[in-house]
């Protein structure tokens, strides 16, 4: 099968960019399953490229440039650039930003229509999914379970006016045949939604046969158990791509405090008519979200999703901003390191 058949086309290409084009279509710790004309292999990445030289490193639905090896792991040389990706705060404090997918077309926000839905959840993924650049659809999981689904329509209408929205049963079918509009060859979806809400039992259902392991749900408190633990790229048999990622309970979000305003346009609203522009939202005479909270135009549950979400960008400017002089200090050593070299003044 041709790489273009994985969503590649030549705008992904950088000048000179030399190999093999590939696609990531699962990682591994420091292995990755990629897909290419040469067919399915595994790849490592080119230790030097990436540590010294600070290339992003590969993410599944990454395009990356290979150097095929037919009889053992090929070498990832290159990231090409991302149309759209998600990101996170990584594990290791050291490097800030870790993307976790990349190069999709749509997200599947997914809410379960049973105890899993939440407001506040729903607010925190389409905060991230804004960011990506991708459209946003937003799945009800579990239709199953409600009679009726219309106040839950209306309460993502409220919190998305501009995305779509569908009600899907893996159980029984229903609803399935929405989805598959977005699901056209050459197109990628990404799932996101914390455990339980349903991502394997719907990715089984959209490809017709049980391809991923399914958990029950825990009887006492509705919470699912996480199914998948790394993140994969499938293709169904129409050609479209689906990318699962594991539940991201707890989820370091990489957020700029300027993004935040596409996802609470009335909180941002409320804060350019307090009479103070440094208003804290305190104590502070003419201040227009207490005045909002307090007259109900404004609840308080979003205003504290809108602080806390506020208080994580705070957080990742800080850190974007510390690890921007640690990247240009390190290709600053790097590119002396290569003069030197050529110069013969020192051996590697």
């Amino acid at each position: 099968m041709k790489i273009e058949s994985y969503g590649f086309d030549k705008s992904f290409l950088t000048e000179n960019a030399a190999g093999i084009p590939a696609r990531v279509t699962a990682v591994h710790r420091e292995r990755f399953e990629i897909v290419s004309d040469m067919g399915e292999s595994f790849a490592r990445v080119k230790t030097k490229t990436y540590l010294m030289d600070g290339e992003p490193f590969p993410t599944v639905g990454d395009f990356v440039m290979i150097e095929h090896n037919p009889i053992g792991d090929s070498v990832i040389i290159k990231t090409l650039p991302r149309k759209t990706f998600f990101s996170r705060r990584s594990p290791d404090p050291q490097k800030g930003e870790q993307a976790v997918s990349a190069n999709f077309d749509y997200v599947f926000i997914m809410q379960s229509l049973n105890a899993d839905f939440n407001e506040r959840r729903l607010e925190r993924y389409l905060t991230l999914s804004r960011k990506s650049g991708a459209e946003i659809v937003v799945v009800l999981t579990k239709a199953d379970l409600v009679e009726d689904v219309t106040d839950y329509y209306l309460r993502v209408s409220r919190l998305a006016p501009d995305a779509f929205c569908h009600a899907v049963s893996a159980k029984t079918g229903e609803g399935l045949m929405r989805l598959y509009s977005y699901l056209s060859p050459g197109k990628t979806t990404v799932l996101l939604g914390s455990s339980g809400v349903g991502k394997s039992s719907l990715v089984n259902a959209l490809f017709g046969r049980e391809i991923m392991d399914t958990n029950a749900i825990r009887e006492d408190d509705d919470k699912g158990r996480h199914t998948t633990t790394y993140r994969k790229l499938l293709m169904l048999d129409n050609g479209s791509m689906i990318i699962d990622t594991p539940g991201m309970r707890e989820l370091g979000m990489w957020v700029l405090e300027n993004e935040l305003d596409s996802v609470f346009p009335d909180v941002e609203a409320f804060i350019g008519k307090c009479r103070f522009r440094n208003c804290r939202h305190e104590t502070e005479p003419g201040c227009a979200i207490r005045e909002a909270i307090e007259n109900g135009s404004l609840s308080y549950d979003r205003w504290n999703s809108y602080q806390a979400l506020e208080s994580e960008s705070y957080a990742t400017e800080t850190k974007a901003e510390m690890l921007e002089k640690k990247h240009k200090r390190s290709k600053d050593i790097s590119r002396f390191s290569k003069m030197m070299k050529k110069e013969g003044k020192i051996r590697f």
